[in-house]
């Protein structure tokens, strides 16, 4: 018989970059087996030890992709006893016009809206369902990240992206309430100005009214939602926390 991996285990979406790329590093560097998924291949120079065994790759905008790397991912499990005690939800698309600008609710097309819905929403509910018996086997914890944009009209996220982003929010309340009884804590985080590739020009216009007056660091939102994912939190559950400087008041 194999032998039981001890370390506790993360399923991480969208790991190649920003909020991602910290999140493994932040995970990693507190001695847990990250599997990450992402739409790029495994990139050798990747700072975290686990190497290409630990990644799957992905298109979450395809139903058919997201429901093989399901059962790629129950099949790692198996090495753990079945348990995954977190899954975290950091995916997530923002399409732009050709000139970089905001797509709006009346010149949207259709199919962007639905593309953006499947990586942004359907994505994660899919995930957490499909890995619903190795979470409730861990008492594990999920943590779908949102958006400021979920909740205000932004100037630069178009209206696919901040609708996506308000229904996760909301699907973070139902899932609270419908994972709760078997021992599954879920919670969302919702990132204002964050420093990553995904910040368009004139940022820095935002930036002169967020209270703290600078933009976030990617390894300050990874450590909220290590936390969410440890013990500390252990009954905090349903929460949306804002991670903005202030932004959001």
């Amino acid at each position: 018989m194999a032998e039981i991996d001890s370390r506790k285990t993360i399923v991480l979406t969208g790991a190649s970059r920003g909020i991602g790329h910290a999140t493994v590093k932040r995970f990693s560097r507190e001695g847990w087996r990250v599997i990450t998924c992402s739409r790029q291949a495994f990139a050798e120079d990747c700072p975290w030890p686990a190497g290409p065994e630990d990644h799957i790759k992905v298109d979450l905008a395809d139903q058919e992709d997201v429901g093989i790397a399901v059962s790629e991912i129950r099949h790692r499990l198996e090495a753990h006893g079945g348990q995954l005690n977190a899954l975290v939800n950091n995916a997530g698309i923002s399409p732009k016009l050709k000139d970089g600008g905001r797509m709006n609710s009346i010149e949207t097309p259709m199919h962007v809206w639905r593309d953006v819905f499947q990586v942004n929403f359907f994505a994660p509910i899919m995930l957490a369902r499909g890995l619903f018996k190795e979470l409730a086997a861990a008492k594990g914890s999920i943590v779908n990240v949102t958006s400021i944009a979920g909740t205000r009209v932004h100037p630069f996220a178009g209206t696919a992206y901040a609708t996506s982003k308000a229904a996760l929010g909301s699907l973070t309340r139902e899932m609270a309430h419908d994972f709760g009884p078997h021992g599954i804590r879920v919670n969302a985080i919702a990132p204002g100005e964050i420093d990553t590739a995904i910040l368009s020009p004139g940022t820095d216009k935002i930036v002169e009214t967020i209270p703290l007056r600078r933009l976030g660091a990617t390894s300050e939102v990874a450590d909220i939602i290590f936390f969410l994912c440890s013990g500390q939190a252990s009954y905090v559950t349903g929460s949306e926390i804002h991670i903005n400087g202030g932004q959001h008041v």
